[in-house]
C-alpha cells in the first residue's frame, strides 16, 4: 500500500536542526520546503492499488530522491547512500538525521510501475505545470530544437555473439526449443564458440551451423503457445538470424552479409538500442535525446528519447505538439527537410531553420550552376535553365533538358550527363527554395537564429552532464523516464534560480 509522510516533525528532523546549512537558493532547500506541494501523495496513488499490506516509502520522499538522483547522476545504490549520509539530501527529503534509508530496489520498483502507468512522465509534467503556473513562458514564442546521442548501457555485439545469445535465451525460456538437437555450439556454456577466426572458411562454417541451429529452434516452437516474453525472444532470434547473414556460394551455406541491415539490432541484451553515425568517421551506439527549449529562460518545454537512428526532424515536430500556433522555431539543418518544414507551416509556426546545402557535382569544379540558378514556375510547372531554355515538369516531377544540352555553351558548368541535365522538383521543393532564399537574404531571421539558437546547445550540455551521456537502463521507455526526470530537475533548478516561490496565489517568480 502507499505510504504517507507524517506532517509532524521528528525529534531529530534534519531540516529543523541543520536546514540553515543548506543554501537557500538551491534545489535542496526548495524541495525541503515544497516537496509535498510538488509531489503530493495522490500524485502516485495509482501505483499502489491495494490498501492492504506494509506501507511503502512516502511518495514525496521517493520522488525527491529520484529528482536528486537525476540532478547528481547517481546510481540507485549511491542515491540511497546519499540519502543516509548527506545532510542536504536529508533536509530535502524531510527525514531525520538518523534516517537509515530504504533498499535501492525501491527505486527500481517505482520506475517499473511508472513505466507501465498511464502517466510515466508525471515528474516532468509536475514541474511543467509549475512552469505554466508561474507564467514564465508567457509571450515567449521562440522554441529551439536539438538532439544529442546517448551511449547505450551494453556492449555492441557482433553477429556470432548475437546468434549464440538469442538461441541460448530461447532454449532457456521454452522447453520445446531446449529439446532441439543443436550442433554448432554448446549453448549452455558461456563465451563464444571455438573457431579459427582468421580463416574465412572456418567462420562461414560456424555461421552456417549457427543459422542452422536457429532455424531448427524456430521450427520447433512454430506451433507452441507462447507468452509475451517468449514471443519477444522468438521474434528477436528470427531477427538476428536474418539481419546479418546471406546465402553462401554453396547451397545450404551461410556467411556474414557484406552489408549492414537497415535498423539493425546491435545487442540482444538491449534490442532497442541502435547504431548511428555522428559524422562520416565517428559513430555511436545507443539512443537519441530530443529537446525543445525556450531560449531566453532555458526552460525545456518538451523532451523525448528514441533509438539513435531516429531522424531529428519528425521527432522535433512531435515535441511542439500541443503548443499554440505562432511559434518561431529555430533549428539546424537536421530539421530542414521538406516534410518537417511543411508540418511546422501547417501548425502555423514561423520556421527559421538552417537549410540543407545544395549538392554539387565534383567533376564540374567550383564555377558550376547550382539549383537556385534555375527558375522554377510552380504554377505553370516549368523549369528554365541558365541558358533560358524552358522545359515542362512531367508527372514524375522531372524536367528533362535532353538534347538541348548537347550544344549548350554553358554545358561545362551545368552537367556531365550524356543525356543532358535532369532537374527534379519534389513535393516540398518550393518550401526548400524559400528557406534558401531566407537564409541568404533575411538578415533579421539570421540574426535571431544566431542570438537565440545557441541556448539549446547549453541545455544539451546540461542534459549530458554528471555522467548522463551514457544511459543507465535497457529499452526506450525506461530511459525516456530517466531523461524526462533529468529535464524536470534542470527546469526546477532554473526556476529556483529565477526566484520560484509559493504565495497565496500559487507558484510565482520573485527575482532577487
Amino acid at each position: 500500500m502507499q505510504g504517507t509522510s507524517d506532517q509532524n516533525l521528528e525529534l531529530l528532523d534534519a531540516g529543523a536542526l541543520v536546514g540553515h546549512l543548506v543554501d537557500d537558493g538551491s534545489v535542496y532547500a526548495f524541495l525541503a520546503t515544497h516537496r509535498r506541494r510538488l509531489f503530493p501523495d495522490d500524485m502516485f496513488e495509482d501505483l499502489f492499488l491495494s490498501s492492504r499490506g506494509r506501507p511503502s516509502t512516502p511518495a514525496d520522499v521517493v520522488a525527491t530522491v529520484m529528482v536528486l538522483q537525476a540532478l547528481e547522476g547517481l546510481s540507485d545504490r549511491d542515491a540511497v547512500d546519499a540519502l543516509v549520509t548527506n545532510l542536504k539530501w536529508k533536509v530535502a527529503c524531510g527525514v531525520s538525521l538518523g534516517y537509515e534509508g530504504f533498499h535501492p530496489t525501491t527505486l527500481t520498483l517505482w520506475r517499473n510501475r511508472l513505466r507501465v502507468s498511464d502517466d510515466p512522465e508525471r515528474v516532468f509534467n509536475a514541474v511543467r505545470q509549475v512552469v505554466a503556473d508561474t507564467g514564465v513562458l508567457s509571450n515567449r514564442t521562440r522554441r529551439a530544437l536539438d538532439s544529442t546521442l546517448l551511449d547505450d548501457a551494453v556492449a555492441t555485439q557482433d553477429t556470432v555473439t548475437q546468434l549464440v545469445s538469442a538461441i541460448r535465451r530461447v532454449r532457456k525460456a521454452i522447453p520445446a526449443a531446449a529439446a532441439v538437437e543443436v550442433a554448432a555450439h554448446d549453448y549452455d556454456a558461456g563465451g563464444k564458440p571455438a573457431c579459427a577466426w582468421d580463416d574465412p572458411d572456418a567462420r562461414d562454417e560456424l555461421v552456417t551451423g549457427l543459422v542452422g541451429d536457429a532455424v531448427a529452434v524456430l521450427g520447433a516452437v512454430e506451433d507452441v503457445t507462447l507468452d509475451d516474453v517468449q514471443t519477444d525472444l522468438v521474434g528477436l532470434l528470427a531477427l538476428v538470424a536474418g539481419q546479418d547473414v546471406e546465402p553462401g556460394d554453396i547451397d545450404g551455406t551461410w556467411r556474414i552479409a557484406r552489408r549492414v541491415a537497415k535498423d539493425r539490432v546491435i545487442s540482444t541484451v538491449d534490442p532497442e538500442a541502435r547504431h548511428m553515425h555522428k559524422s562520416r568517421s565517428q559513430y555511436r551506439d545507443g539512443y537519441k535525446a530530443h529537446i525543445a527549449v525556450e531560449p531566453e529562460t532555458g526552460i525545456i518545454t518538451a523532451c523525448d528519447l528514441t533509438p539513435a537512428n531516429t531522424p531529428d526532424g519528425p521527432a522535433g515536430v512531435d515535441l511542439l505538439e500541443g503548443e499554440e500556433a505562432g511559434l518561431t522555431v529555430l533549428a539546424d539543418s537536421a530539421y530542414g527537410s521538406g516534410p518537417v518544414r511543411a508540418g511546422l507551416a501547417e501548425a502555423e509556426h514561423t520556421v527559421v531553420i538552417k537549410p540543407w546545402p545544395l549538392a554539387r557535382n565534383p567533376r564540374l569544379g567550383g564555377d558550376q550552376y547550382a539549383r537556385d540558378d534555375f527558375t522554377i514556375d510552380y504554377q505553370e510547372r516549368t523549369v528554365t535553365c541558365p541558358n533560358q531554355v524552358t522545359v515542362a515538369i512531367n508527372a514524375g516531377g522531372q524536367a528533362r533538358f535532353g538534347a538541348t544540352c548537347r550544344d549548350c555553351p554553358l554545358r561545362s558548368r551545368c552537367t556531365t550527363a550524356a543525356a543532358g541535365r535532369t532537374f527534379t522538383v519534389g513535393d516540398h521543393d518550393q518550401l526548400l527554395a524559400q528557406a534558401r532564399t531566407q537564409w541568404r537574404d533575411d538578415e533579421d531571421a539570421i540574426a535571431e537564429y544566431r542570438q537565440y539558437r545557441p541556448m539549446v546547445e547549453r541545455s544539451i550540455a546540461w542534459i549530458v552532464a554528471n555522467g548522463h551521456r551514457r544511459v543507465r537502463y535497457h529499452g526506450v521507455e525506461a530511459n525516456r523516464i530517466a531523461l524526462t526526470t533529468r529535464a524536470a530537475v534542470l527546469n526546477l533548478r532554473r526556476l529556483v534560480n529565477l526566484g520560484l516561490a509559493w504565495n497565496s496565489d500559487g507558484w510565482a517568480l520573485h527575482p532577487g
